[in-house]
């Protein structure tokens, strides 16, 4: 039974990875080989001239500096979003369960509402309010969108974990004389490194891989990697270059998918931490 398990395991890994395999050995091909042979195939030639090319020299648009400032936008805009977010969620949840205020459970439920709200719905009154900071178009305007928008999410999880952390230990510090900032940092968010893990793994996704705040609230110079992905692939500049395209699409998803080697296993520990309280 056990080898049976394993065999059709092994079969959905082979499924799901079988077009991360033709990506890479398309990325690694010429454009002659691609051509002569199967997309199926190894490559004869390993080269990373497609790789070169998609990082530094592909035309995005009219500009023809490849993915390079493209990825540093993403970067400036994940980390303070991630960060901020992470922080205020942090916060929120702490606040909404260890220092308990009337309406904190109506003001929760509202919070909550908002993970649900489509990002379709947001893109009007986001537009506007941007207009108004004078943020649009702009990178710091899409940290500031990808902060509020995902403050649901991140003070949903902050509150799960907080709310199986004894509240003795909290009350104890308060005898003690500490304080609402006191206590979060020195006793509280040091025991809550599985809800930051599985705060920062989830956002930082969810942000990188935005396409339509990066579409919608940026720009030219300030895209993010996504939106220059799209237009690499649908930029026509005379023959289409599949190697090029299949190197920019994982230059593109490297961030994400090493933030899930290296952190994986907390991901999951620290969703199972959260998973049944409330």
């Amino acid at each position: 039974m056990r080898v049976v398990l394993f065999a059709v395991l092994g079969l959905f890994c082979l499924y799901y990875l079988f077009p991360l395999f033709v990506m890479v050995s398309t990325s690694l091909k010429s454009l002659a080989e691609i051509r002569e042979g199967s997309f199926l195939a190894f490559p004869r030639d390993i080269g990373f001239e497609a790789w070169a090319k998609a990082w530094g020299s592909a035309c995005v648009g009219v500009r023809c500096d490849g993915l390079q400032p493209y990825f540093m936008n993403s970067v400036m805009m994940a980390v303070p979003a991630v960060i901020l977010s992470t922080t205020l969620g942090a916060l929120n949840g702490y606040a909404l369960t260890k220092w308990r205020f009337p309406g904190a459970d109506i003001i929760f439920a509202l919070m909550l509402f908002g993970a649900f709200i489509p990002f379709q719905v947001v893109l009007l009154p986001m537009a506007r309010t941007l207009g108004e900071l004078g943020l649009a178009g702009t990178v710091p305007g899409l940290v500031l969108v990808h902060t509020v928008y995902g403050l649901a999410f991140t003070t949903l999880f902050f509150r799960n974990f907080f709310i199986g952390v004894p509240d003795g230990i909290v009350q104890a510090a308060k005898v003690d004389g500490a304080g609402f900032f006191g206590i979060f940092f020195r006793i509280v968010l040091p025991m809550s490194l599985p809800a930051i893990v599985v705060t920062v793994i989830w956002q930082f996704t969810q942000i990188w891989n935005d396409f339509l705040f990066g579409v919608a609230f940026t720009v030219g110079d300030s895209n993010p990697v996504t939106v220059a992905l799209n237009n690499v692939v649908n930029t026509s500049t005379g023959v289409k270059e599949y190697n090029v395209d299949m190197a920019a699409a994982i230059i593109a998803g490297l961030p994400t998918l090493l933030v899930y080697v290296v952190a994986g296993a907390y991901f999951v520990r620290g969703l199972s931490a959260g998973a049944v309280k409330g």
